[in-house]
């Protein structure tokens, strides 16, 4: 069981949360009831696409490790970019298009749990920040709060647009989904509520698991979403 424990510990779980971009492609194209849902989930019948964004996802990494993650700004933008790579390949695995929305929300959303993870990083380590990672010297608090500012603000009107846009609208043939925007506010606040007050965030990924206000208020959403826009598909299939 020792073993067994410390391989499951190496292939940390907890930051399996992240690959969950992966499928808002899916989700938003209304593919997540057809058997699309299936190359998304393997790593089989990919897409050409696919490979590519993998192979650009690959050299994007290296070049973080190598060089990016020691340009102030440009570090976090890259960690963002590779979010953005996450959805896109899960859009291209299964086929279908890339809503500029999904970019836009997903790149927002990125940065703003990045910043996140620079403010903690920088208040919680004081003096040693700069010798954990030394692209924290470059930044102070300050700075950091302004742009998580203008971040959380960009993140929150995007989302609210893209939901009551004349596109979203035809698409999903709905005007409900606005609705979801309560839980979007409340996410972000949650965030910054356990950011500012709590001294958390250094991990976004273990957060959303273990705070169970943000994990409950992401379910619903999720749920809210999904009965929004397959609720006309999931009735006809079961007769309602």
């Amino acid at each position: 069981m020792g073993l067994l424990g410390a391989v499951l510990v190496s292939l940390r779980p907890r930051q399996w949360v992240k690959n969950l971009f992966v499928f808002a492609g899916l989700v938003f194209a209304q593919k997540l009831l057809t058997p699309l849902v299936w190359p998304a989930l393997a790593a089989f019948a990919l897409s050409r696409g696919f490979g590519v964004v993998a192979l650009a996802y690959a050299v994007l990494l290296v070049a973080y490790s190598a060089w990016l993650k020691h340009v102030v700004i440009v570090d976090v933008l890259v960690v963002a970019i590779g979010f953005v790579l996450r959805a896109v390949a899960g859009a291209l695995a299964i086929g279908v298009a890339i809503s500029g929305w999904l970019l836009i929300c997903t790149i927002l959303l990125a940065l703003f749990l990045a910043l996140g993870k620079r403010r903690y990083e920088f208040l919680a380590l004081g003096a040693e920040a700069g010798r954990h990672r030394p692209i924290l010297a470059e930044y102070s608090a300050g700075l950091l709060d302004q742009m998580i500012a203008v971040v959380t603000a960009s993140t929150v009107t995007a989302y609210a647009l893209y939901t009551m846009s004349p596109e979203t609208v035809a698409k999903f043939h709905t005007q409900l989904l606005p609705a979801t925007l309560p839980f979007v506010l409340y996410g972000i606040f949650r965030y910054l509520y356990l950011l500012y007050r709590r001294q958390l965030g250094g991990n976004p990924s273990e957060l959303f698991l273990n705070d169970r206000a943000l994990l409950l208020n992401t379910l619903l959403w999720m749920l809210a979403v999904l009965l929004i826009i397959y609720g006309h598909a999931i009735a006809a299939r079961v007769g309602v």
